[in-house]
């Protein structure tokens, strides 16, 4: 599968530390991997969005729009039913935008420990006008279009900080240079997800081989057995504690059928998911 970089493949000027792109097509992606150069809201429009970064993943409606920081990503896109057709206004941003943004405003981080790769915002009124008033500002002159973009970034953050908070400005800037730690980020927060090694290689910007070396490293056993036992706990958990069939849960922890879960649930619990809900 093709690697697209954004926004270095569209036709934007990359000296430009704020840009905008109306995106349209009416052909659907599944998993594509994404390299964002820099941080990017996406103004969903029309059709469904799902994305899967190191430490968070969204699926999201033209009801909500992200915020998404730069580095790699699997993203799925999927046709609207009624227009037949996916639409986003793509905002990119530098972090020196973001930096410059913090030290106008003389903001000071928060005490949040956790900061995330992606986050989801609803639309209200604001975020509609705003979206509307940026797709013409691409009408006017390159000079013209730069000074008020810087205006309509700060616009957009001091809205979105003053209805959020702080943590996702400075989410944008957190130092991820490390390369374990990015990497046990990857690996925990898609434990239960169905992503393959090759895409879970690809958000950890490793090769599938550095990946499973790196794996048996730290979790002392291989990817495949390991999330298999994952799956399975959770799946013990669900019978137990939501009271959900095993034929409602088999493949949303990645089985393909019901006998060959019954039969992995039995060897690592040594009896069946029914025996085990009614013990």
């Amino acid at each position: 599968m093709k690697t697209i970089t954004l926004p270095d493949d569209l036709d934007l000027n990359a000296a430009l530390s704020i840009a905008v792109y109306n995106y349209e097509s009416t052909q659907e992606i599944s998993k594509q991997h994404i390299i964002l150069n820099k941080n990017t809201f996406s103004f969903l429009q029309e059709g469904t969005k799902e994305v899967f970064f190191d430490n968070s993943s969204y699926a999201i409606t033209n009801a909500q729009f992200l915020l998404m920081k730069s580095g790699h990503c699997l993203m799925t896109e999927k046709l609207s039913n009624v227009q037949e057709s996916y639409s986003s206004v793509l905002l990119f941003f530098s972090n020196d935008a973001v930096l410059k943004f913090i030290r106008k405003f003389e903001l000071k981080p928060t005490a949040c420990k956790t900061y995330f790769s992606t986050y989801s915002f609803d639309y209200d009124s604001f975020i509609k006008t705003f979206v509307k008033s940026i797709l013409e500002i691409s009408t006017l002159s390159k000079t013209i279009q730069k000074h008020i973009l810087e205006a309509k970034f700060n616009e957009i953050m001091l809205y979105l900080m003053e209805t959020k908070g702080v943590d996702f400005l400075y989410a944008l800037i957190e130092n991820s240079d490390n390369q374990t730690q990015k990497f046990i980020q990857v690996v925990e927060s898609n434990r239960l997800t169905k992503l393959t090694l090759k895409e879970l290689s690809f958000l950890s910007n490793m090769s599938v081989s550095t990946f499973k070396r790196e794996f048996e490293k730290h979790f002392q056993r291989a990817p495949s057995k390991w999330f298999q036992e994952q799956r399975l706990d959770h799946s013990a958990f669900l019978l137990k504690n939501k009271s959900k069939r095993p034929s409602d849960i088999f493949e949303a922890i990645g089985y393909e059928n019901l006998s060959n879960f019954i039969h992995a649930f039995k060897v690592k619990f040594g009896v069946t998911p029914k025996q085990y809900q009614s013990n």
